[in-house]
């Protein structure tokens, strides 16, 4: 089937709404297509701003596109404010529209409290991060999660006095659980690491802990996670439920509407579930999917979800969805390289964490795309390539 759409608006300009545009002219699209973004910035990438930009290493993570070579009409520094069908409602005016990308991300979680919460979102957040991040400096880092981490091993690279505060037991225990995260914790050598600790408030001058507890800060850096950046969607006749609530096409419930990105809660076929991933390879991935979708093509989005970190000397990578397996089974010894893997009751490879071991991740992610099972006993010795444990 081949939709009638003649004008296609991208609200949200970056990796994914970019990569949309990218997909539609790939496929033909040859119609109007007006990519919105509230920064006025053209598209980055996101994950060199916790890594590169914030060491210093690099000032910008622009994406090598060339936007006048697309024919698209690039509105930067412009927002959606609500939405009807066939009408966004933008900060310059209503735009008219017959087919509807959502891309708008997802915006940092803030605790309450006067006090300056740095976060680390956009590229103006990782260079006024950067410019306080100095030798000596007092740095209260909130969340021992992901971007925690990676800020925590910025701040520390650049001679801060860095103190990480966590409310669960060990780092990363939302993301990938507690037993996983305790074997982090060496990795915060030289950092005051408060494992257990509740924030009340960020106030002037610091933290201030649930007890009464003040810790003194320079700089206070509020890593706990995201929200999808869908309230302009609140009285819209659209589904939303931690996200935009899209099928397997990535397909949402307005009729000539698709959702991508870290704002898209999109139906797994492979797990059975809904999935929200905030991650750059979905970013990458999905618009494809997206975009053919929105021309009436069929094609499904069903990836095993992979993500990486770069933190305090390590590279982890994750391939997967582990809340699928039943049990935890671990290669080689936290002291040195090791791996995680998760499997399913009849032992199935549900999810890979991989700690400086690439080869891992690279055959597991292979392994649980095609559903095999594996051998637990010759899963354990780490000298085994997880593709030799393979049943």
């Amino acid at each position: 089937m081949v939709m009638n759409v003649n004008h296609v608006v991208v609200v949200g300009a970056g990796l994914a709404g970019l990569r949309t545009v990218e997909a539609l002219r790939g496929r033909g699209f040859d119609g109007r297509i007006t990519l919105m973004g509230e920064e006025r910035h053209r598209p980055y990438d996101r994950p060199p701003l916790s890594k590169a930009v914030l060491k210093g290493d690099a000032d910008t993570s622009f994406v090598d596109t060339d936007l006048d070579a697309l024919e698209v009409d690039f509105w930067p520094g412009v927002s959606a404010k609500s939405l009807r069908a066939g009408v966004v409602e933008t900060t310059e005016g209503e735009l008219g529209y017959d087919g509807l990308v959502i891309a708008t991300g997802a915006e940092p979680i803030r605790l309450p409290g006067d006090g300056l919460q740095h976060v680390l979102r956009t590229l103006d957040d990782a260079h006024e991060l950067r410019a306080v991040l100095v030798p000596g400096a007092r740095v209260a880092i909130i969340g021992a999660g992901w971007i925690g981490a990676e800020v925590a091993t910025a701040a520390r690279r650049a001679g801060c006095e860095v103190t990480v505060i966590e409310s669960a037991p060990a780092p990363l225990t939302t993301a990938v659980g507690a037993e996983i995260g305790a074997r982090t914790v060496p990795w915060y050598d030289g950092i005051d690491l408060r494992l257990g600790a509740m924030v009340d408030a960020v106030d002037e001058g610091g933290v201030r802990l649930v007890g009464g507890e003040f810790v003194e800060a320079h700089v206070v850096v509020t890593g706990i996670g995201v929200r999808p950046a869908v309230g302009w969607l609140a009285d819209a006749d659209i589904d939303l439920h931690n996200g935009v609530v899209t099928d397997e096409h990535l397909r949402a419930s307005l009729p000539g509407t698709v959702a991508v990105g870290d704002c898209a809660a999109w139906w797994s076929r492979r797990w059975g579930t809904r999935l929200r991933v905030e991650h750059w390879d979905t970013a990458l991935n999905a618009p494809d999917v997206a975009a053919a979708t929105l021309l009436g093509e069929e094609a499904v989005y069903d990836p095993v979800p992979y993500f990486w970190s770069e933190q305090f000397g390590h590279m982890i990578q994750y391939a997967g969805h582990h809340p699928a397996g039943e049990r935890l089974v671990h290669r080689g010894e936290p002291e040195g390289k090791w791996s995680a893997v998760w499997l399913t009751a009849d032992d199935t490879l549900a999810a890979v964490l991989a700690v400086d071991r690439p080869r891992d991740l690279v055959q597991g992610r292979r392994i649980i795309d095609a559903g095999h099972r594996l051998d637990a006993e010759r899963l354990v010795d780490p000298q085994v390539p997880l593709r030799d444990c393979v049943v």
